[in-house]
């Protein structure tokens, strides 16, 4: 006589109860990583402040500030993202009947994730004031178009050079603030998308110039191309400068998403007591 044993498949599915990603520890980790940056950042205006100077040959050189600034962005990454990352680690739930390997993904992607929310945290915090301060200049703008004489603009402090006089006494042709009014919108515009003053701008600008300041045509034509020049130099520092500060900004996030990830792998590995397992291994 053969008996037949009939077993019923349990209820379990191999498949632990516990949530794979804990969402609390990321919040935390993120937080303290925000936290963190504000401090440093805090600490990093200080001392750059500290170091510069306007007095001359006194203070760090300007390149040397660019680059202490961009290797601080990076140090600034790496110690909050380090420390985000390994509180969202440390503080997960453990994953009982979960194999080594996948731990260890899940750990890194804690950390990825805390460094991903703290990095947009961080964003809307910086948005919020400069939000701030454009609605304060879009609301005072319509007292600032009543008195065109106090208006400032990036291009007035060519236009003062423009028509500097080389005498003081020297008469002053047409009225003086329809003159710089115009050659404020003449410049904005000629030099917003890159371009440069056509033929005839910059004949009628000189003349203007001539009209202004007493001076000979020839003298005039000079200045302005000395001008203009020096409009593309600024404007090519500043390129210069923005692009340089968006690639350390750029290298600075990768370095602390990696940093993150792999201070992540620590705290979880200490959670659990196969820290030095891993290390081993």
């Amino acid at each position: 006589m053969i008996d037949t044993v009939v077993i019923q498949p349990g209820a379990d599915s191999g498949e632990p109860s516990v949530a794979g990603v804990s969402w609390a520890a990321i919040a935390a980790g993120a937080i303290v990583a925000c936290a963190l940056t504000l401090v440093l950042i805090a600490f990093g205006i200080g001392l750059g402040l500290s170091v510069v100077s306007p007095w001359a040959g006194a203070g760090v050189s300007a390149s040397s500030f660019k680059i202490g600034t961009g290797l601080y962005l990076v140090v600034i990454a790496m110690l909050s993202s380090s420390i985000g990352g390994y509180i969202a680690g440390r503080l997960r739930s453990r994953w009982i009947g979960v194999h080594s390997d996948e731990v260890y993904f899940r750990d890194t992607a804690h950390g990825f994730v805390a460094w991903a929310f703290a990095s947009v945290l961080g964003a809307v915090l910086l948005a919020s004031p400069a939000s701030s301060l454009i609605g304060g200049a879009a609301s005072g703008a319509g007292q600032a178009t009543a008195s065109a004489a106090s208006r400032m603009g990036p291009m007035d402090g060519y236009i003062d050079t423009l028509l500097r006089s080389d005498t003081p006494a020297a008469p002053n042709a047409g009225n003086p603030g329809e003159a710089r009014g115009e050659m404020v919108r003449l410049f904005t515009t000629s030099f917003r998308n890159g371009g440069d003053l056509k033929p005839a701008d910059r004949d009628y600008v000189s003349k203007v110039v001539a009209a202004r300041t007493g001076m000979s045509q020839a003298d005039a034509d000079k200045r302005v191309s000395d001008v203009v020049t020096q409009v593309k130099a600024d404007t090519d520092a500043a390129r210069k400068a923005t692009a340089q500060l968006a690639f350390w900004l750029t290298a600075s996030l990768l370095i602390g998403a990696f940093c993150a990830s792999l201070a992540a792998t620590e705290g979880g590995g200490l959670r659990d007591g196969t820290w030095g397992n891993r290390a081993r291994r």
